[in-house]
């Protein structure tokens, strides 16, 4: 019993210090743009700064200033990769009978 709370909390405390790592809205000088391992990091993050979001409307899904190509390439990778959890909930079992 004690372990899934403890998981649960340590995961939330997670999510809470890398949601300071989420796209901003943009007046950043153009300089800093977003490359391909951003990409991935918004990617992955995307869910969480949409409800974010709600509360903060500087927070931005996908960064406006990045570098084209490789930025979305990394962005689609996170997305359609299921952001990194499908392995870590799917069972070995699921699906093969």
């Amino acid at each position: 019993m004690k372990k899934p709370v403890l998981l649960l909390c340590v995961s939330l405390i997670v999510i809470l210090l890398l949601s300071g790592c989420l796209a901003r809205d943009a007046m950043q000088p153009t300089s800093n743009v977003a490359g391909f391992f951003l990409g991935v990091w918004h990617g992955w993050m995307a869910p969480i700064a949409l409800i974010v979001r709600l509360f903060n409307p500087a927070i931005r899904i996908y960064a406006v200033h990045n570098t084209g190509w490789w930025y979305e390439f990394g962005f689609y990778l996170a997305i359609v990769g299921g952001f990194g959890t499908l392995s870590l909930v799917r069972k070995k079992g699921d699906g093969h009978r």
